[in-house]
């Protein structure tokens, strides 16, 4: 049997390749059609942040699929804004993105990697090897209210010691910069002038956004909230750990309501652990 040597291998019609600013505008569309509440300033801030770990996937150079990393040091990172275009789903362009975003996390020593599931992702993570972790809810208010912040920004304090034990990981970085972009920067103090609590919010796309707020204690957590809410008007978005009863109760009472249910998951070498209780608002899904 002769072969043809004269015949050219297919090109695979998926691509992956570092996500750029000139793609933003694609991203963006991507995250219109699912409806997500980030902005092009969250866009931004992810490339800027980690500009060799933000990924774009073109089909037949169509731009059609889009993730993001976000690493804390070597100890953990979050993998973020996992986004397909509706019309080229089911041809493994998800699977590709997450496998890209692994392979990239592995290759800088990533010890532990998470990332915020729906109950309809969770089998898709876990043949990806993620395990879930704990629970959480985002809980909304006003649905059909114009959205508005009234700005209130205090200083963000460049030493927090203690945010790493219930984040996990040290961020004060990643921190500072979301400080800068947010409406509302809030931060409590003890007697002697140490950090106690923190809490901010800012707009998005569909409604306000609360967090991150996070605390030594579940006082300052609430104090810390209560602030918040205050300054906030209309449609509004508030994620929380489920076992974070406290936080979800003044939620309650503030007139939220739960409205879409999420898995924190995790894969690597150990689980870097965090401490919910004390996370009175997560930082973004993208992001944790």
């Amino acid at each position: 049997m002769v072969m043809d040597h004269s015949r050219k291998a297919i090109p695979d019609p998926l691509q992956i390749r570092l996500l750029q600013s000139a793609d933003l505008v694609h991203a963006d569309r991507l995250r219109a059609l699912a409806g997500w509440n980030q902005t092009r300033a969250d866009w931004v801030r992810f490339m800027e942040y980690e500009p060799s770990g933000c990924f774009l996937a073109e089909w037949e150079g169509q731009p059609v699929g889009t993730v993001t990393t976000t690493s804390y040091g070597s100890d953990l990172a979050w993998i973020g804004m996992m986004l397909v275009d509706p019309d080229y789903r089911r041809r493994g362009i998800a699977s590709a993105l997450m496998q890209q975003a692994i392979a990239y996390l592995d290759n800088e020593g990533v010890k532990c990697i998470k990332l915020d599931a729906t109950p309809e992702g969770m089998m898709v993570y876990e043949k990806l090897g993620f395990t879930a972790e704990w629970e959480l809810h985002r809980w909304e208010a006003n649905p059909t209210g114009d959205a508005s912040v009234a700005f209130a920004r205090e200083t963000f304090p460049d030493q927090i010691d203690w945010d790493a034990q219930i984040f996990g990981a040290r961020r004060l970085r990643w921190l500072g910069r979301l400080a800068d972009r947010s409406a509302i920067v809030s931060v409590a103090h003890d007697e002697v002038g140490k950090v106690t609590a923190f809490g901010m919010a800012r707009e998005g796309m569909r409604a306000n956004y609360i967090g991150p707020i996070v605390a030594s204690d579940e006082a300052g957590g609430l104090l810390i909230a209560g602030k918040i809410l205050r300054r906030i008007r209309g449609r509004s978005f508030w994620d929380l750990p489920d076992a974070n009863t406290s936080a979800a109760e003044l939620a309650k009472d503030s007139g939220f309501r739960p409205v879409r249910h999420l898995i924190r998951m995790w894969r690597g070498k150990a689980n870097v652990s965090s401490q919910p209780l004390l996370q009175f608002g997560i930082t973004d899904p993208a992001a944790g």
